[in-house]
């Protein structure tokens, strides 16, 4: 019986070390919530979480994104009908302010 217990007692300290320690990639931030409220952004690097109170709620990318806005016909003054299209590049500066203002971001500029 004190084997078995000893085993579970092990693989629980193995979770939490494991849990522990968060290795954030470049051109990724992942913002940290302490119970359910906003915590801290953690940038590029190694970051110490508390294991089971600290909750990595969203992982955002700051790489530049490529939006296509399609071909939209327009008349001009003199009635000359125009195909305009474009290209829209944006990243996220501070990826704590994303989470308030939405979360497909891409799709409110169009």
């Amino acid at each position: 019986m004190s084997g078995t217990f000893s085993i579970a007692i092990l693989v629980l300290a193995v979770v939490v070390v494991l849990k522990t320690f968060r290795i954030v990639p470049q051109q990724m931030a992942y913002v940290v919530e302490r119970l359910g409220k906003y915590h801290r952004t953690l940038d590029a690097g190694l970051h110490i979480v508390i294991p089971f109170l600290d909750q990595i709620r969203y992982k955002h990318n700051l790489k530049e994104v490529v939006l296509e806005i399609p071909e939209q016909i327009c008349i001009t003054r003199d009635n000359v009908q125009v195909g305009i299209d474009g290209v829209l590049f944006f990243r996220v500066m501070d990826p704590a302010k994303r989470i308030v203002t939405g979360k497909q971001i891409g799709r409110a500029h169009v």
